[in-house]
């Protein structure tokens, strides 16, 4: 799974490359009629797929466990964060991310309870293509990316350091744990994403 999502970036940074923009064409979005494609290909995915699965786990999964699962998940992202504020140069950023780290996973059964929170640890969730925006790297134009949605390149390239450091997908777990461990991810940050998409569905114009 880690390979071919690494195979979809490099293959959509690729297409990026070789597009041809009009002179006319917005220099934020100078790929609107293939991020529209991509776009109408992710939606499609989307209503068929991963919200009919995301709205059953919602309904089905009591609440207390989607909270665990949660929780889990942050904590693994914290370590990232932790790397990522270290970066960039955020000292209290970064201590208060590895406190998390290691308060959660220590005391809160790795991660299954948010104690950290309790204590007043705040989360400081910070990715690569936010280092890279710190260290001076331009957003550069907008991109639709499939299944992984609108990006800009500078996040599309931060996204491929993300994946490769992520515990979740490390290239050592076994194959049949890594890939429930992504699938619950996936459908998890789905669901958490129901509540608000009617919100943006008014709210969008285009």
């Amino acid at each position: 799974m880690k390979q071919l999502l690494s195979r979809l970036l490099i293959a959509a940074s690729l297409v990026l490359v070789g597009c041809a923009t009009s002179p006319m064409a917005n220099p934020k979005d100078p790929w609107e009629p293939m991020n529209r494609k991509v776009a109408s290909f992710n939606d499609t995915i989307d209503d068929n797929v991963l919200k009919p699965v995301a709205t059953g786990y919602r309904n089905v999964v009591p609440e207390l466990i989607q909270t665990g699962v949660r929780n889990v998940f942050n904590n693994l992202s914290d370590m990232w964060s932790t790397v990522n504020n270290a970066l960039q140069l955020k000292p209290i950023h970064t201590v208060e991310s590895l406190g998390r780290v290691v308060v959660n996973t220590v005391f809160g059964i790795y991660g299954i309870f948010d104690v950290a929170t309790y204590l007043k640890l705040e989360r400081h969730p910070e990715d690569f293509g936010q280092t890279l925006g710190y260290w001076g790297v331009g957003e550069g134009p907008y991109v639709v990316l499939p299944f992984f949605g609108p990006r800009t390149v500078r996040d599309t390239a931060g996204l491929t350091a993300d994946m490769m450091t992520d515990p979740v997908s490390h290239p050592n777990r076994d194959e049949a744990l890594r890939n429930s461990l992504q699938a619950t991810r996936l459908i998890h940050v789905r669901a958490e994403l129901l509540p608000a998409e009617r919100v943006i569905e008014d709210a969008a114009t285009d």
